[in-house]
């Protein structure tokens, strides 16, 4: 089986963890097939190989990107315009998927940045409460719910495989501190890492982003 084999297989069994407040919705674009064909072509395009990956955790997926698309940090608009792959969703823009691509950009494009890396999240599965975007360190209760749940997905996930020696948080808040804590309580990886949430960098810091985009380069390819 190729990488793509793997990670289509679990996207394909996903479940939100169970006990989820009544409010809370759950995105799960993978049982939409437009998302489903979406997203079997894009990782038989970029990952159809044998070849292990680094992975970056982010903290779960957007409304507007990996909750439509079914690929993480990935709108319509940069699955259509820098992957080259039509799709019909409506093409609204998301600020992080924004910045992964141009970052992504300035590491060679898709192909080479693919090649070594898979982008992942804490939860694979994205949430909304009220029409917004909800994480998963802000659902009440969430340490209780979701522990068992993220132990088991990573673990799913290290078969694909993944690189042991590090993994990154994308994010350097609640979403670090969770992996990390997780990691040296299971023992995933040798050690975490961490680069500045894309969001954080649009929204609160974009005359920097030039700045944070080659702090991305440099940390996930220091050579």
């Amino acid at each position: 089986m190729t990488i793509a084999d793997k990670i289509l297989e679990f996207y394909s069994k996903l479940e939100p963890p169970t006990g989820l407040p009544a409010d809370v919705v759950v995105m799960n674009p993978y049982r939409n097939t437009e998302a489903w064909r979406v997203t079997e072509e894009f990782y038989r395009r970029f990952y159809n190989d044998e070849k292990e990956r680094v992975v970056l955790f982010g903290i779960n997926p957007g409304r507007f990107g990996g909750g439509i698309t079914g690929i993480p940090f990935t709108d319509p608009i940069h699955l259509e315009s820098v992957c080259k792959i039509i799709n019909p969703f409506n093409k609204r823009a998301e600020l992080s998927s924004r910045f992964i691509y141009e970052m992504i950009e300035a590491f060679g494009g898709p192909e080479n940045f693919y090649r070594k890396f898979f982008i992942s999240a804490i939860s694979p599965l994205g949430f909304i409460q009220n029409e917004k975007n909800l994480n998963y360190y802000d659902i009440e209760n969430w340490k209780e719910l979701f522990e068992e749940y993220v132990v088991k997905k990573i673990k799913e996930q290290l078969a694909f495989p993944l690189n042991r020696k590090v993994a990154y948080s994308i994010g350097q808040g609640q979403n670090l501190k969770y992996l990390s804590a997780l990691n040296k309580k299971y023992q995933f990886f040798e050690r975490i890492e961490t680069v500045p949430h894309p969001r954080w960098v649009m929204q609160y810091r974009l005359k920097r982003k030039e700045e944070f985009i080659n702090q991305y380069v440099q940390t996930l390819d220091p050579s």
